[in-house]
């Protein structure tokens, strides 16, 4: 079976990664849920929560790092070119500056 790219959820916007990243992990611990309300069975649930708990975690990390990126956005960032150097990139001068 050839690879294929139709089953990556990526947009390539951080934000919009990390909530569909999020809301798989939902959708899974919601599937785990699902299936342990099917069941008594003290070895099929043990497994279950376990897995159930794990999506609980992975959303957790997921939020921490979605917190993360919107500091990380938010912030003002400055560049700095030496007054030397814009002075020649405006006369052409300047090919470091300007690759």
């Amino acid at each position: 079976m050839p690879f294929t790219a139709a089953y990556i959820q990526s947009k390539g916007d951080p934000i919009t990664d990390l909530y569909e990243d999020m809301a798989a992990e939902q959708k899974a611990r919601s599937t785990y849920e699902y299936l342990i309300d099917l069941t008594d069975d003290p070895d099929v649930l043990a497994p279950l929560r376990f897995l159930r708990e794990r999506e609980v975690v992975h959303f957790q990390r997921f939020g921490e790092c979605l917190d993360i990126v919107n500091d990380y956005l938010g912030e003002n960032k400055t560049f700095v070119m030496p007054e030397n150097c814009l002075s020649k990139m405006k006369n052409n001068e300047c090919r470091k500056c300007m690759d």
